[in-house]
């Protein structure tokens, strides 16, 4: 009964939400009025990003779970953390998150500056304090320096800060001018034949009633348990009955790029992905073919990669 109604609300609501799916991702994303973006808070940001020393060991940065060089994931089933230690899921993609309307699988924090500490902290991930965190920071001359030259004020180095810098520098992680975007704008040959295929599969289907919107997410929680998954997802964040195994609608845009797929990472095809979502969230099984159409569509979402040079730290 519920894969029914799952499969009447998807094809009920694509139709409404085929035009906002096909949205131009914009190349500026929402910026909060208390977080201004100057190219010195970006930078430092870009500093602190990169910067093993935020986490208790020295030998962990956020960098080394969001890696520019793989479209800011690990490419890892599991995010590998502290002392090398697994941790429960898999590392989703910094690309574009500035256009989530919540951050992380269950959707636990709000904005990127929420969700910028929150690795650090986690035992799992980098293990720091902090308190540590500002400590160390404050110690070195050069950050010193440059937290007063961008925030100001006796005290500038702060936690709050050190979150609002490396907001900054993740709102600057936009892949505009996909092969998708160039054909929205009209350039029918920026795809191919069976990339249009699948875009109208894709559409036809249902999957844009959830996969919307110029970042192609609606930002919703949807229950989903996906091989070897015990994972309680949103339930963790609400202790709601319902929230059970949900996790939030994840960003089409890269796909191709942000291998192995859900939350466990345990999907490493995006064909055999795409089977899955058909199956689980519209109640019908793809065939080999509709799957490998559909997978020919979601390469053309693969957009500009921004151009981030590594900082030499102080």
């Amino acid at each position: 009964m519920k894969r029914t109604v799952l499969t009447a609300f998807a094809l009920i609501f694509a139709l409404s939400a085929e035009a906002s799916a096909t949205e131009l991702l914009p190349a500026v994303p929402p910026i909060p009025a208390d977080n201004t973006m100057t190219s010195e808070k970006v930078e430092l940001g870009k500093m602190l990003f990169f910067d093993p020393r935020l986490s208790s060991t020295g030998a962990v940065s956020c960098a080394s779970c969001h890696n520019p060089a793989f479209a800011f994931t690990d490419r890892l089933p599991l995010a590998l953390g502290h002392k090398h230690q697994a941790g429960p899921r898999n590392t989703p993609t910094v690309l574009n998150s500035a256009f989530l309307t919540s951050q992380f699988w269950d959707g636990r924090a709000a904005t990127l500056e929420e969700q910028a500490l929150g690795p650090v902290q986690a035992e799992v991930e980098m293990n720091e304090t902090l308190e540590n965190m500002v400590r160390k920071l404050k110690a070195i001359p050069a950050y010193a320096e440059r937290f007063k030259q961008v925030f100001g004020g006796k005290d500038p180095v702060t936690p709050e800060n050190t979150a609002k810098a490396m907001a900054a520098f993740e709102r600057t992680l936009i892949t505009t001018n996909s092969p998708f975007d160039r054909f929205l704008m009209g350039d029918e040959g920026a795809i191919s034949a069976d990339a249009k295929k699948g875009w109208e599969l894709f559409r036809n289907k249902g999957c844009t009633a959830c996969h919307n919107g110029p970042n192609f997410t609606n930002g919703g929680f949807f229950r989903i348990q996906v091989p070897g998954s015990t994972d309680l997802g949103r339930f963790e964040v609400t202790g709601n009955e319902d929230d059970k195994y949900k996790f939030r609608v994840q960003t089409l845009r890269n796909v191709a790029l942000t291998y192995p797929y859900f939350n466990n990472g345990s999907v490493a095809s995006l064909s055999d992905a795409v089977k899955i979502m058909s199956r689980e969230m519209l109640g019908v099984q793809a065939t080999d073919k509709e799957a490998a159409l559909i997978t020919e569509f979601l390469r053309t979402l693969t957009g500009e990669m921004p151009r981030v040079d590594v900082p030499v730290l102080p």
